[in-house]
């Protein structure tokens, strides 16, 4: 899964990991490893940071194939 919540924070008026986190009720080092690739979010969560960031899901985060 690709992310593009780093892009998307600096669109958003440079919002910080910890903003981000905190409006999506996780740590800053989730939104970094989320961001990372270290950790695929929960559905609840994906949800979550794409309502604080205004997008659609799938804006957010992309599933390819490998």
């Amino acid at each position: 899964m690709v992310n593009h919540i780093r892009r998307l924070r600096f669109e958003a008026g440079e919002m910080t990991q910890q903003a981000l986190a905190t409006a999506a009720g996780v740590t800053r080092q989730t939104i970094n490893s989320i961001e990372g690739s270290k950790y695929s979010p929960s559905l609840e969560l994906a949800f979550k940071i794409a309502l604080v960031l205004g997008q659609p899901l799938e804006r957010v985060f992309e599933y390819q194939q490998s």
